[in-house]
């Protein structure tokens, strides 16, 4: 059994994070990824990983659920990095870009990012209460080798 397979189960909410700051966090590379193929692949991976685990039907739907509103909020986030970058590179060939509005436009980014943030880890603790304490304690194996925490 892969341990990638366990470990995703919490990493749901990191994955989203990820794809939302590092680009799709590792699907494609310097390109735009199809959000379809993005969702399948993350689907099937959680739901495998949720087999390994013994999910029950409902623990399956509750957490497929988070997964579902955490990529929907990451792909918009990552369309709003589009935004910004096109924002940044019109002021550059402006000839006195506006400082106060370049200064508004990364605060306003950074207040997304901190949201999504702060939204990955409600969606970690709604996972962590999902299982079973069994099921968090294979999970918790795997992610204590994942990280090299003792």
């Amino acid at each position: 059994m892969n341990s990638w397979k366990k470990t995703l189960l919490l990493a749901v909410p990191l994955a989203a994070g990820a794809l939302a700051l590092a680009g799709w966090g590792g699907c494609c590379h310097r390109g735009e990824a199809d959000p379809a193929k993005v969702r399948a692949r993350v689907t099937a991976r959680v739901e495998d990983a949720l087999e390994d685990l013994k999910a029950t039907p409902q623990q399956k739907a509750q957490v497929l659920a988070i997964k579902d509103r955490l990529l929907a909020d990451g792909l918009a986030l990552r369309a709003g990095h589009k935004d910004s970058r096109a924002a940044l590179l019109a002021a550059w060939d402006e000839d006195k870009p506006d400082a106060a509005k370049l200064h508004a436009l990364v605060d306003a980014r950074i207040d997304a990012l901190r949201k999504f943030a702060h939204e990955t880890v409600d969606a970690g603790l709604e996972v962590h209460g999902a299982l079973t304490p069994a099921q968090r304690a294979q999970v918790s194996k795997k992610l204590h080798r994942w990280a090299e925490v003792p």
